[in-house]
């Protein structure tokens, strides 16, 4: 079948100005947006970027806009779209070149929330343990792929890029909830800042966005009550 893709371009070398250019691409009904997307760069337009890797929905690399949301190419099934099939880069970066956007900022901001065990006590002899219950509080956001399809969704972060954004705290939680971790104190502390926790105006669009089914919004309200209540 043949389907069209609508897909909006940033070359700076040529243009100084995004523009949109139209591709028609010939798929099968279960292809991928990110086939779509190989078969433009092999035998149409090998000036095309874009950021893939796995293409199994593990490594993140591939989150665009697919007609108006924030999804993997790698996950979206052709047969599951509109057409014209609309293709941009993520909102709020710079964008490098087509659907590449510099990712640097929010891996900034990921790095800030120290996301690592921390531990001051003496290390066991052997690993440290920890009961199914405990791994269970924080199961959920070991999910994060750090994709940035839910900061990229969010209004907080479209109206200040300063804001932490869904991803970090996310990542926060999944270390602030873990029993072996010794760091919460700290991590609390960058959540209470002002382009911390607070910022988030619980919108859900996270949880639409997140290709892994994370439940954004209840980590971020779990992290709320922590620092109410100091609960960790």
């Amino acid at each position: 079948m043949k389907v069209v893709f609508r897909i909006r371009r940033y070359q700076p070398e040529q243009r100084s100005r995004p523009y949109w250019q139209t591709f028609e691409v010939e798929v099968e009904p279960t292809d991928r947006v990110l086939d779509g997307l190989h078969y433009i760069k092999y035998y149409i337009d090998g000036t095309l970027a874009f950021r893939r890797s796995c293409a199994h929905g593990i490594c993140g690399s591939d989150a665009m806009v697919i007609n108006g949301r924030n999804r993997l190419a790698c996950k979206v099934l052709i047969k599951h779209l509109r057409m014209p099939i609309t293709i941009e880069p993520l909102r709020g970066f710079r964008v490098i070149k087509d659907l590449v956007v510099d990712m640097e900022p929010f891996f900034k901001k990921y790095r800030e929330i120290r996301p690592y065990l921390i531990t001051r006590s003496p290390p066991p002899d052997r690993e440290r343990l920890q009961s199914p219950e405990a791994r269970a509080r924080f199961d959920d956001t070991t999910k994060c792929i750090l994709c940035a399809a839910c900061t990229t969704a969010c209004p907080s972060f479209w109206a200040n890029s300063a804001f932490l954004g869904p991803a970090s705290i996310v990542q926060a939680h999944r270390f602030i909830f873990d029993s072996r971790d010794e760091g919460a104190a700290e991590r609390l502390a960058i959540l209470a800042s002002r382009w911390g926790v607070w910022r988030c105006r619980t919108v859900f669009n996270c949880i639409d966005a997140c290709p892994r089914g994370i439940d954004v919004t209840r980590a971020i309200e779990q992290i709320k009550r922590a620092l109410l209540h100091r609960t960790v």
